[in-house]
């Protein structure tokens, strides 16, 4: 006993236990995913290889490795040139880019095809200017293809690279650059040959994020008709009634998360790019000409536009011409409450567990807890789809030892609770978003000082009040910040919902997706406006603390 007491450094046994049980609990579907898919015959599997899974393979490959292009082209430089110039609406530009991270890609999706497709305002335009009489007589890029789906994941997702890569280049060291330009290179050799490289490791974390969104996404791919392996787990689960088949589809799109997983790790390995301690002075960005100026307005403000702009206003268009206000009815108003509902209980769970597991892990630094908080971070990377496809065996054998216990001591039936509930939804949402909390606390708590938890172990302090009157006071901005990440993730996650969700249950995201389904998207816009408007708390929150954190390191005096 006083061993395992040296070996948990004073965190209660009970947490530990809670953190291992975590880690069973981000498993325990992925080992039933596993279960089901070797259940179902070898005959099954060979028609699953041949029918279903080159097409999708080769539809996610093009997907993943187009929004890889674009999402990362686009990031990565618009993040140079509003951190290294200087240009006309730069500092307006510069909150402005990030924003459409608030718009899932699934409602853009709905929105383009109205916008793009040969019934939408643009082709009707086109044809009226130029005189055409029917689509035969020209030709237009066809929306509902995978290149349309690659631009509308890409004018989505590619914040995630350009919030990961201006980070990194608001902290290069301006001695680089500055020896660069005087051995005489130019504005875009500085690009390819400095920052790039430097900004590699913020690129590879930014572009697995953009990637395993783009993979999880189900609502965009299904309507613009791109089968990728989430689609087809859905189709095969779903319409074609084989379970099994869909597992075995979920198993290799678990190989292809571990694939992109790996890449990541590889794209930073042993790349460690810091400040100097004596003299931590950041880039000066550089005026660019009256036309370069204006260049690099245009192409920032593009896909500003692209992504929120004209997807926000497509709404607020709709929601106005329509009269679609008086759609806030009671039955609006009880979807957006189990939307808040669902989305709120997720959050509280969620934040609860984060912070037992991560003053658990930094308490008891065993090998053990290191792998159990690594398991218990892996959830966000497990597409929605996969996750529901998984949960299904573990809740049903929960309900069937809730039933059977039930039964012993009353003598009464009853029926299935976890599966028949928001359960199964909520514990969804747990897996996939804890990591977010998780990473949010760990992230505040390692700004603590050592120095004021010994303070407090000298002073007599136990575990729980050095966490409850010590750590968790001082994780209040973290807190409030995974929060609220975590809140708006639930609100917008649609493949959980959909395939997890009880009967005669709508949030949100089913509601807009129903009525994209029915080919009636614009019924729906009222609900993916105030999608919309919720995610744009986080992204400005995120904006609000990206800035200000190189600002306040740039400013601190030289030594």
């Amino acid at each position: 006993m006083p061993v395992l007491r040296r070996a948990l450094n004073g965190a209660p046994l009970w947490s530990v236990a809670v953190l291992i049980g975590v880690a069973i609990l981000v498993l325990a579907p992925l080992v039933s995913l596993v279960r089901i898919a070797a259940q179902g015959e070898s005959t099954l599997w060979a028609q699953v290889t041949v029918d279903v899974l080159p097409a999708a393979l080769l539809d996610t490959g093009m997907l993943l490795g187009g929004v890889a292009v674009l999402a990362g082209s686009v990031g990565i430089g618009a993040a140079w040139l509003v951190t290294a110039h200087r240009f006309p609406g730069r500092d307006l530009l510069a909150w402005l880019l990030p924003l459409p991270l608030a718009v899932p890609a699934y409602i853009t999706a709905y929105i383009y095809v109205e916008i793009f497709d040969a019934a939408g305002p643009v082709q009707m335009g086109l044809r009226v200017l130029m005189g055409w009489t029917s689509r035969a007589d020209y030709w237009f890029p066809e929306i509902r293809s995978v290149p349309g789906c690659i631009l509308v994941m890409s004018a989505v997702l590619y914040p995630y690279v350009y919030i990961a890569s201006r980070a990194m280049f608001l902290t290069q060291s301006a001695s680089m650059i500055e020896v660069a330009r005087t051995l005489g290179a130019g504005r875009f050799k500085l690009f390819r040959v400095i920052a790039i490289p430097l900004a590699r490791p913020a690129l590879a974390v930014g572009l697995s994020l953009a990637l395993l969104e783009a993979l999880n996404d189900i609502g965009a791919s299904e309507y613009l008709g791109v089968r990728t392996l989430t689609v087809s787990v859905f189709t095969t689960w779903l319409n074609r009634g084989s379970l099994a088949g869909a597992a075995q589809i979920a198993c290799v799109m678990l190989a292809v998360v571990i694939l992109l997983i790996m890449v990541e790790r590889y794209g930073r390995r042993d790349r460690r790019y810091s400040l100097s301690t004596r003299r931590p002075r950041t880039t000066q960005p550089v005026r660019l000409s009256t036309a370069g100026g204006w260049l690099a307005t245009l192409l920032c403000a593009l896909p500003v536009f692209m992504g929120f702009v004209l997807p926000v206003g497509f709404l607020v268009r709709e929601v106005i011409r329509r009269g679609l206000l008086t759609q806030f009815d009671a039955t609006f108003v009880d979807h957006l409450l189990t939307t808040i509902g669902l989305s709120g209980t997720a959050t509280v769970v969620a934040l609860a567990l984060g912070i037992v597991v991560v003053t658990a892990s930094r308490l008891a630094k065993l090998h053990l807890t290191r792998a159990a908080l690594a398991v218990a971070g892996i959830g966000y990377a497990v597409p929605g789809t996969v996750l529901a496809l998984g949960l299904l065996n573990p809740l049903v054998a929960l309900d069937t030892s809730i039933g059977s216990l039930w039964r012993s001591l009353t003598g009464e039936r009853i029926g299935l609770i976890l599966m028949g509930s928001a359960v199964g939804i909520i514990v969804a949402y747990v897996i996939r978003f804890l990591p977010i909390a998780t990473g949010s606390l760990s992230a505040g708590l390692d700004r603590v000082s050592p120095g004021l938890e010994d303070a407090g172990r000298i002073l007599g302090a136990r575990p729980r009040e050095l966490v409850l009157k010590i750590q968790i006071p001082l994780l209040r901005p973290a807190l409030a910040s995974a929060a609220l990440l975590v809140f708006v993730d639930c609100i917008k996650e649609l493949p959980a919902t959909l395939l997890l969700r009880p009967l005669n249950t709508e949030t949100l995201a089913t509601l807009v997706y129903g009525h994209a389904s029915r080919g009636a998207f614009e019924d729906g816009a009222l609900a993916a406006l105030v999608i919309v408007l919720v995610g744009l708390l986080p992204v400005i929150q995120l904006v609000r603390s990206a800035e200000n954190r190189p600002k306040t390191a740039a400013g601190s005096p030289s030594s």
